[in-house]
């Protein structure tokens, strides 16, 4: 397991990663466990993260899947206590969980606005509160919030998503100024169109593919380790002055 930037601090840090048994999560996971970290990671998806807890314990490293659905606070929370049990007090935390689903406005009820806010913030929210402590008591720690871009351009088709994402925004800011006199730091990350096996799946065709190469700065397709490495950095004493800041990986998108 090698990784293209070494943080030398990283090593030996226990890491907590939501949504962490598949797309840019199963990334992010991967390249802290090659910094040496011990990393456990919550999911709702068993069979994926089971598979990815193998591959990289077969390579040495500490990896814990922790199975809960994040949208019950209360499931997430025992889940947390059991990882924090298995590999210490937690030191950073990146909420990277998401769920991007398309909704038409006409078709949008109170109950199925209230699950976009659960899956895209709520947890965010509350997974901060479960590891605070832990951080003051380490004298510090870093928290990063995924957001997106889909809000700061418009994105249609998707009104609950891009509420709540940029309501991630807000929700970091405010973090960093209350746990800032504890040395936690917090930052969010704004992926734009990262080539995920879902995004492929289910969004990529032609004209996605033709609107990438028109709008980008860069014309090539973004992967997850694109933002693995960013997430990483903020996480490590290398950003150990940046907090507050929202921090776009798009290829030059905005």
């Amino acid at each position: 397991m090698t990784a293209e930037a070494i943080y030398p601090d990283l090593n030996g840090r226990t890491v907590l990663v939501t949504g962490g048994g598949g797309g840019i999560g199963a990334e992010i996971v991967r390249q802290f466990a090659a910094q040496g970290a011990s990393v456990g990671f919550i999911d709702v998806g068993e069979e994926a993260s089971l598979r990815l807890v193998a591959e990289l314990e077969g390579g040495g490293a500490t990896v814990r899947f922790a199975r809960a659905d994040l949208t019950d606070i209360e499931a997430t929370r025992a889940a947390i206590a059991d990882l924090r049990a298995e590999l210490g007090p937690v030191s950073i935390l990146v909420n990277n969980a998401a769920h991007d689903e398309r909704h038409r406005l006409e078709e949008v009820t109170p109950e199925y606005w209230d699950s976009r806010m659960a899956v895209n913030l709520k947890h965010q929210f509350f997974c901060s509160q479960a590891v605070v402590g832990d951080m003051r008591a380490l004298g510090g720690g870093a928290i990063v919030n995924m957001g997106s871009i889909s809000w700061m351009i418009g994105q249609g088709g998707m009104a609950g998503y891009t509420a709540a994402k940029s309501a991630v925004v807000g929700l970091t800011r405010s973090l960093a100024r209350d746990l800032g006199p504890n040395n936690i730091r917090v930052n969010c990350i704004a992926p734009g169109w990262i080539m995920t096996e879902r995004q492929i799946a289910l969004w990529l065709d032609d004209a996605g593919e033709r609107e990438i190469m028109d709008r980008q700065c860069l014309k090539r397709k973004l992967v997850p380790a694109d933002v693995a490495r960013v997430v990483l950095f903020f996480c490590s004493d290398a950003a150990a002055a940046c907090t507050n800041q929202t921090y776009i990986v798009d290829g030059g998108w905005i």
